[in-house]
């Protein structure tokens, strides 16, 4: 039988764990994550509410659809490989 669609990265709970003056705390597959505002500034002036509102997809990326904002686990994991250009 032949598996297909696997995923290493596949969220099992992910929860917001931290709110801070910098940038939140995101806890996925027992690993902790920091989202810096710098990097993401559309969460520097979300409500907490709105930042506990999310939803995550089949490969565990993360969905804020108020906010209208979307980060893939992967860049999480390997930040390296992908650089924010602001344009």
């Amino acid at each position: 039988m032949m598996q297909t669609g696997t995923s290493t990265l596949v969220a099992t709970k992910t929860e917001v764990t931290n709110i801070s003056p910098f940038g939140i705390w995101i806890l996925t597959n027992d690993k902790e994550y920091f989202i810096s505002y710098k990097d993401y500034p559309v969460f520097e002036t979300a409500t907490p509410s709105q930042i506990v509102s999310f939803t995550t997809d089949f490969s565990g990326n993360l969905h804020w659809d108020e906010l209208d904002a979307d980060i893939e686990l992967e860049s999480l994991e390997n930040p390296e490989a992908y650089p924010l250009i602001y344009r």
